[in-house]
C-alpha cells in the first residue's frame, strides 16, 4: 500500500508540473526544483520506513541465527530495496548489540540484488572485535579475503580489536598473514603492527618484533615515533629519550612531535629541569618547538601552581615567533586566571585572540565563566555565559554551568537563581544533569538545607538509572534523618546495601 500511495503522488507531482509547461509557466525552475526535493523526502522517507520494519522484526536477546530466519521468511522483509545506506544504518544502530548486527548483516549478504560494500564489513569486525567476539570476527575476516575486500583500514581494525581483548599474538599472525590476505609486509603494515601495540602498551613486545623485523623491513622516522610515545605512556622516559638517540642512528631526524612527546612525559611528572634540557637540545638541533609545545609546558606549570615561571614560557614563546592558536589561549587564560590576574585575562580573552584571529571555544568561554565564578564575579561570568549564546560560535556544555551552580551555593541564591540556571540548562540548551551535576547539586542542597528537594534528585537520578555515589548516599541519609524524614530514609539504606 506504501508504495502504491508513493507513486501515486509521484504521478500526480509530475503532472503538476507537465500542466505547468503546458501553461508556459514562468516558474518551471521552481518547480523542477521542488520535484527533486519532493523526491529526495520520499527516498529520505522510505529508507527510514524501511529501516523500521527490520528494526521491529528484531527481538533483543535472540541469537543471529534467529534473527536471520525471522528476516528471511518475512514477507514485509521481502519489499525492501536494501542499499548500502540501509545496511549502515541498521549496523550503526545495533553497534552495541553484535547478535542483531550480524544477523542483520547475514541477511543482507543473502539477498541475490545486493552486496556489502568493504565499509559495511568492516563496520561489522569493528562491532564484532569491540565486543570481544573473535571467532565471529574471523569467520567475517575470511568472508572478506574470499572476495577480496580487505584494505589496510581493515587490518588497523582486526589488529586494534585483538590487542585490545588482550590477544596481542593474534594480531602479530594477522601481520604474518598479510600476503595471504591482499596486502603487503612494508614499513606501513610494519608500523600499523607496533602502533597498535604501543598504544595497548604492549611496548617491549612491539620493541622485540621491531628487532626481528627490522632485517628485512626499513624502519622509518615514524616508527620510532611510535616507540617514543609508547615508552612514554609506560613512563619509561629514559628509553624513549635512548630512542631519539637510535633514531639519529639510522639517519632520521627528530622532529618537533619526538621531543615534544617526551616533554610532555617530563611534564606530566613535573621534572621541570630534564623539560628545560629538552627545550635547550631541540634548539641545538634546530628542531623549533610549535604551539602545542608551549602550550604543554605553561599548562603544566600553572597546574603545578608555578604561576610566574608559566608566564615566562608565553614570552619565550612570543620571542621564538611562534603562532599562536585557540588551544595556547585556552591555557593562557587559565593560567592568569589561577595566578589572579583576573583583570589580564579578561584582556586576552576581549583584546589578544581576536587580534590574533583565535576564535574561541567552549572551553575558553568555561575558563572565563569558572574565573570569574572563583573570584565572585557574578555579573561578570553571567555576561561570558550570554555572550557565547550570542557569539554562534559554540555552546554551552555541562562544565559551563557548573561553576555558575556553586556560585549559587556560595552566595546563598538556592530558590532564585538556581532555578533560572537549571531551566536554562535543561530546557533552553537540552543539556541533561550527569552523575557529576547531580552530585553537585544534592551536595550543595544538603548544605543550603533543602535536603527535600535534595531527596527528590536523588530520585530522579535513580529512575534515570544513575547511580549515585556512596558518599553522596551517605550525606543524604544523614540530613533526611536530622529532618524526621523516615521514608526517604528507609529507601536511601535499601539503595545504599546494592551498592
Amino acid at each position: 500500500m506504501a508504495v502504491s500511495v508513493s507513486n501515486f503522488l509521484k504521478v500526480n507531482h509530475m503532472q503538476s508540473i507537465y500542466r505547468a509547461i503546458l501553461r508556459g509557466s514562468s516558474c518551471i525552475c521552481c518547480q523542477i526544483l521542488e520535484s527533486r526535493n519532493f523526491c529526495s523526502s520520499l527516498a529520505s522517507f522510505d529508507l527510514t520506513r524501511a529501516a523500521d520494519i527490520v528494526i521491529g522484526k528484531v527481538r533483543k536477546g535472540s541469537s543471529e541465527e534467529e534473527i536471520l530466519r525471522s528476516l528471511f521468511y518475512d514477507q514485509a522483509c521481502d519489499g525492501i530495496h536494501l542499499s548500502q545506506k540501509l545496511v549502515d544504518r541498521l549496523l550503526d544502530r545495533f553497534k552495541d548489540d553484535w547478535k542483531s548486527a550480524l544477523g542483520i548483516f547475514k541477511w543482507a549478504s543473502s539477498q541475490s540484488n545486493f552486496r556489502p560494500s568493504p565499509e559495511s564489513y568492516d563496520m561489522m569486525v569493528d562491532i564484532l572485535g569491540r565486543m570481544k567476539q573473535m571467532e565471529k570476527l574471523r569467520d567475517i575476516l575470511e568472508e572478506m579475503r574470499e572476495g577480496s575486500l580487505i584494505t589496510l583500514n581493515t587490518i588497523a581494525k582486526v589488529m586494534r580489536r585483538f590487542v585490545g581483548a588482550g590477544q596481542w599474538e593474534d594480531a602479530v599472525r594477522i601481520f604474518d598473514d598479510l600476503q595471504t590476505l591482499g596486502l603487503e609486509k612494508n614499513t606501513e603494515t610494519m608500523n600499523l603492527l607496533l602502533d597498535t601495540l604501543c598504544k595497548e602498551e604492549f611496548v617491549e613486545q612491539a620493541r622485540e618484533i621491531y628487532l626481528e623485523l627490522k632485517q628485512h623491513i626499513a624502519p622509518n622516522a615514524h616508527t620510532f615515533n611510535i616507540f617514543i610515545h609508547g615508552w612514554c605512556k609506560i613512563r619509561r622516559v629514559d628509553e624513549a629519550h635512548w630512542t631519539i638517540q637510535e633514531m639519529k642512528g639510522y639517519g632520521c631526524r627528530p622532529c618537533v612531535i619526538s621531543y615534544s612527546t617526551i616533554i610532555q612525559c617530563y611534564c606530566e611528572e613535573q621534572n621541570f629541569d630534564r623539560v628545560y634540557e629538552i627545550l635547550d637540545e631541540m634548539q641545538s638541533q634546530d628542531c623549533s618547538p610549535n604551539v602545542v609545545t608551549f602550550t604543554t609546558i605553561m599548562h603544566s606549570l600553572a597546574k603545578a601552581e608555578k604561576f610566574e615561571e608559566a608566564l615566562q614560557v608565553v614570552e619565550r614563546m612570543r620571542s621564538a615567533g611562534c603562532r599562536t592558536d585557540t588551544l595556547f589561549f585556552n591555557s593562557f587564560i587559565y593560567t592568569l586566571g589561577r595566578a589572579g590576574r583576573v583583570d589580564d585575562a579578561a584582556y586576552v580573552f576581549k583584546v589578544e585572540m581576536p587580534r590574533a584571529g583565535d576564535a574561541p571555544n567552549t572551553s575558553t568561554y568555561n575558563s572565563m565563566i569558572s574565573m570569574f565564578c572563583h573570584h565572585g564575579q557574578e555579573s561578570r561570568a553571567f555576561d561570558i555565559l550570554k555572550e557565547m549564546e550570542d557569539s554562534g560560535l559554540c555552546k554551552p556544555d555541562v562544565q559551563t554551568y557548573h561553576p555558575l551552580i556553586k556560585l549559587c551555593f556560595k552566595t546563598g541564591k538556592i530558590d532564585s537563581l538556581l532555578n533560572d540556571i537549571l531551566d536554562d540548562m535543561v530546557n533552553k540548551h537540552h543539556i541533561g544533569l550527569d552523575d557529576s551535576t547531580y552530585t553537585l547539586l544534592i551536595h550543595g542542597l544538603c548544605r543550603g538545607d533543602r535536603c527535600k528537594r535534595a531527596y527528590c534528585l536523588f530520585e530522579e537520578m535513580i529512575d534515570q538509572d544513575i547511580v549515585p555515589r556512596y558518599r553522596t548516599c551517605r550525606l543524604l541519609l544523614d540530613e533526611v534523618k536530622q529532618k524526621n524524614m523516615y521514608e526517604a530514609a528507609e529507601k536511601i539504606e535499601v539503595f545504599m546495601k546494592k551498592l
